[in-house]
């Protein structure tokens, strides 16, 4: 099972492994207190992409596009992250964003569900 969840939230037991998908670390946070178990920078929106959106509502559908076909270019990164949930059986996407709904770590999760279900 994939999860997402804020940086700023407390970790939790039920987090399982934290895997931190963004490019660049957290502001304010120490590796300690964040308790990631893995920074998988390469898996975040390209730089461009990253500035493009910046986490505006309006470029959502085509962020949104735009990061799927980054992510079909890193399928190598998609099938360590796929065997990481198998491992584990809870996979925590841990993300910076202040918007719940409209970040990476959103779209991240329903790329890797789809692969998990055989889709494209």
């Amino acid at each position: 099972m994939f999860k997402i969840k804020r940086v700023y939230d407390t970790p939790a037991k039920d987090d399982g492994f934290r895997v931190l998908v963004d490019r660049v670390w957290p502001r304010g946070l120490s590796k300690e207190s964040t308790r990631i178990d893995l920074w998988m920078r390469e898996i975040a929106p390209s730089t461009g992409l990253r500035k493009w959106f910046g986490h505006d509502p309006s470029k959502w559908s085509v962020f949104k596009a735009r990061y799927e076909k980054e992510l079909d270019s890193k399928p190598a990164l998609i099938e360590e992250l796929l065997k990481l949930e198998k491992m584990q059986g809870v996979v925590t996407l841990v993300y910076a964003a202040r918007d719940t709904g409209h970040n990476n770590a959103v779209v991240l999760k329903e790329y890797l569900e789809k692969r998990m279900k055989g889709g494209s």
